[in-house]
């Protein structure tokens, strides 16, 4: 697996999380938000799925829930159990998988969701971004939210509430989307900002 099964989930219950860098830094993570119900933010990648619609890295759950309430076919995919317990509560298919791993429907999904810092999985997001495109259809698009521009890529060692185990992980500004994306095959159709959150819209020809 690309990160440790429990990594995340004590964010995912509702407990403080944080990264840690190797140089000692800590990022704080969102893990309300996660909890919460989707919000304006969200409904930037949420109107664009007309189809259906694939939730990388789904954690409790809060995206494919919605859309599945709005009559999209959804699958959220995790690799924690506690994430997919969570999506399964709120009415939401979820299966417990590694996006690298075989996926159901391979080739054949309009949409991909890659939100709250996802893009980070693997620590390389053009290697992320080219399994992406094996798992849309034709014409498909991966709708990804980025760090705001200026950061351009970082990549590092980390490990969550100084547990253990160190996981590669990266973080992708807005600015820096155009060489990973063009290196997986992806076209930028569009950047937009909501509510300081930044996010995009990547095609497959």
């Amino acid at each position: 697996m690309t990160q440790p099964t429990t990594a995340f989930e004590p964010g995912l219950l509702g407990r403080r999380c944080w990264l840690e860098l190797a140089t000692g830094e800590r990022i704080s993570l969102p893990v309300q938000r996660w909890r919460a119900p989707s919000g304006a933010g969200d409904e930037v990648l949420l109107r664009c799925c007309t189809g259906p619609t694939l939730d990388i890295g789904c954690g409790p759950g809060r995206l494919t829930s919605a859309l599945v309430n709005c009559g999209v076919v959804a699958l959220g995919v995790d690799v924690s159990p506690v994430a997919v317990r969570l999506t399964r509560a709120r009415g939401a298919p979820a299966i417990r998988r590694d996006v690298f791993a075989q996926l159901p429907g391979e080739g054949r999904w309009r949409h991909v969701l890659l939100a709250d810092g996802n893009i980070g999985i693997g620590g390389n997001p053009a290697r992320l971004l080219r399994r992406l495109r094996t798992l849309l259809a034709p014409g498909g698009t991966a709708l990804v939210e980025l760090d705001p521009p200026g950061h351009g890529l970082r990549r590092d060692r980390v490990r969550v509430n100084g547990a253990d185990h160190w996981f590669a992980w990266a973080w992708l500004g807005a600015d820096a989307i155009a060489d990973p994306a063009r290196e997986a095959g992806l076209v930028v159709h569009w950047l937009a900002e909501r509510g300081g959150r930044w996010f995009a819209e990547l095609v497959k020809p």
